[in-house]
């Protein structure tokens, strides 16, 4: 885990946000490092100030330009996942989809690095801020689509994607290191799958999870 351990605090109660975490595990996630780590995570400051007294809610909620917040079960899923069958802590993750930045910040608390990539300039930077703010600095951030990954930093010990792809693509594959393993959803408006592909040298094993919604996976930046 990184060094970057913090205790939530504003304007939520504990009890609220155990409340969360206690359906979370109820739903099946039972990875108690993720748990705990999203038990400490103040996910109201990753939302717009109307939104706040909603955010220990087990729901995915908008955070402008046609973008939301992933549901909290959702979040722990892809990183139990994403985690699962490692035989080594990851060191390198690669995510695809900043967002407002709270998966990141999970993600940052369980390895030792996260590359993170966002197409919206204007989301990347408040998240940036945020994560600033909680003091999380093994964090680096990028404008692009997401699709071209980024080979400059690569091999990756695990990809996560918010976005939804209709087809896995070949670079993102092509940056993950013996081992290594890729967590997106698959899939078109009307239908999606969460995936899991892991690396075996030259081989991809690929394994459907569950039904997901997520939005869609863009080419292009937005500045």
């Amino acid at each position: 885990m990184s060094e970057n351990k913090f205790i939530g605090s504003g304007m939520t109660s504990d009890r609220a946000r155990n409340r969360l975490i206690e359906q979370i595990r109820e739903a099946g996630i039972n990875n108690e490092e993720v748990l705990w780590v999203m038990s400490k995570i103040p996910r109201h400051i990753f939302l717009p100030r109307a939104l706040e007294s909603r955010a220990y809610e087990n729901i995915a909620l908008p955070i402008g330009h046609g973008q939301t917040i992933s549901q909290p079960y959702i979040v722990a899923l892809m990183t139990e996942l994403l985690l699962a069958d490692t035989q080594r802590p990851l060191e390198r993750v690669l995510e695809i989809g900043t967002g407002c930045g709270y998966q990141t910040a999970v993600l940052a608390q369980l390895c030792s690095h996260v590359y993170s990539i966002e197409r919206i300039s204007e989301l990347m930077w408040d998240a940036r801020n945020r994560l600033y703010d909680l003091k999380i600095k093994n964090t680096s951030f990028e404008i692009a689509d997401g699709y071209g990954g980024w080979p400059e930093n690569s091999p990756f010990d695990g990809i996560l994607a918010a976005a939804a792809s209709e087809d896995v693509p070949e670079k993102l594959l092509a940056q993950l290191a013996p081992g290594g393993r890729l967590v997106m959803p698959v899939g078109d408006n009307e239908s999606q799958v969460l995936k899991v592909i892991t690396r075996n040298n030259d081989e991809f094993i690929e394994e459907n999870v569950t039904g997901v919604r997520f939005v869609a996976f863009k080419r292009g930046i937005e500045k």
